[in-house]
């Protein structure tokens, strides 16, 4: 009974010094913020607040234990408790430390004004910090198993046999692997980055995300495609955004033979002339082919970005159109229909015809 009473007390001591520890580290994140001489070091103090209160309860608790002198039967698990939840609390530190740094060097390496740029940091930036996070939470598992005297004595009996289980977990794990360094190659290779603009597998979409083992793109449609990371290594794909968002759009209008190309490519300067979505690089009107009724006008112009290139193909399209159906109107494609009516019944025979008798040949 009276273990059970100085445990409450230390319980009740301990959430008493967390609440203000808490309450500290608050306001001295608030003044900080206020001041603005550390930018990081409030950003810091809140995202490692819940993870530091946790192990300094753990810490607390087992230096509190001697104190406390529970029953015999309940000490070791009780101390054995404490020591799990402070090794989970640690990892959960280390983890949000790890998060930090990795932000912060994003936010450091995107300063430069350089979309292509930034668009490869922040790239590199998430896989390293899902790859250290990853190896976090393994140590910390590992660390909470080794504390159970089972597990440990088959750690050990498994560490003389390493590089057996090296080589079935290998195989076992090889397409999980194989995606983990795919991910390692096109985030350093620079193959693909967050942000980029991809067709893959016939689909036009945004690299929204990138994991340790697949990539997710957003189509223009709202959907999200998810690839194996392994595919972007293995296969080739296009990158419409990799060293330049700059993309030409092309439009392609049939039209009659009778068109008046000159006054055409007058109009089509004049309305890129206007545009905000064409970016002044480069632009042209020709006749590209022929068929035996139309011809095939191609109109390109350059502009920024995907986005902006597809928006002014579609003007480009509309205008032009517009333009020929008012003032042109016989420049628009016609199809010739012609009356094949005859008031010859099938089979008649009529003054004139040459027939042959049947199985004879001329």
């Amino acid at each position: 009974m009276w273990s059970l009473l100085r445990l409450a007390v230390v319980g009740v001591a301990a959430a008493l010094f967390t609440y203000g520890l808490d309450r500290m580290m608050q306001l001295v994140a608030r003044r900080l913020t206020i001041q603005g001489s550390a930018e990081g070091v409030p950003r810091m103090v809140r995202r490692c607040r819940r993870p530091v209160l946790a192990l300094t309860a753990c810490l607390l608790l087992s230096a509190a234990q001697p104190w406390i002198d529970p029953p015999t039967a309940t000490r070791e698990e009780l101390r054995h408790l404490l020591v799990i939840l402070s090794i989970a609390a640690g990892g959960w530190l280390c983890a949000r430390v790890v998060a930090l740094l990795v932000d912060s060097a994003l936010r450091l390496a995107v300063h430069r004004r350089d979309a292509a740029w930034a668009g490869r940091a922040r790239t590199q930036a998430s896989l390293l910090g899902r790859i250290c996070q990853a190896v976090v939470a393994v140590a910390t598992l590992g660390a909470v198993l080794m504390t159970f005297p089972a597990v440990r004595g088959v750690g050990t009996s498994l560490l003389a046999s390493a590089g057996l289980v090296g080589v079935v977990a290998g195989v076992a794990a090889q397409s999980t692997l194989a995606n983990v360094f795919a991910g390692v190659q096109m985030a350093f290779g620079d193959l693909a980055r967050i942000g980029d603009v991809v067709v893959v597998a016939g689909e036009w979409g945004t690299v929204e995300e990138i994991t340790l083992t697949a990539v997710v793109i957003a189509t223009w449609d709202q959907r999200r495609l998810v690839m194996p990371m392994s595919y972007f290594v293995g296969r080739p794909f296009e990158n419409w955004s990799r060293r330049t968002s700059r993309i030409t759009g092309t439009a392609l209008l049939h039209l009659d033979h009778h068109t008046p190309v000159g006054l055409l490519r007058e109009e089509f300067d004049a309305f890129l002339a206007k545009s905000d979505l064409w970016d002044g690089q480069g632009s042209a009107l020709q006749v590209v082919d022929t068929t035996p009724t139309t011809i095939v006008v191609r109109a390109l112009a350059t502009a920024a970005n995907a986005d902006d290139a597809f928006e002014l193909r579609c003007r480009l399209r509309e205008h032009l159109i517009g333009y020929l159906r008012d003032h042109h109107p016989y420049a628009l494609p016609r199809v010739p229909v012609a009356d094949a009516a005859s008031d010859r019944v099938p089979g008649q025979l009529r003054e004139g015809d040459v027939t042959m008798p049947r199985g004879r040949m001329p």
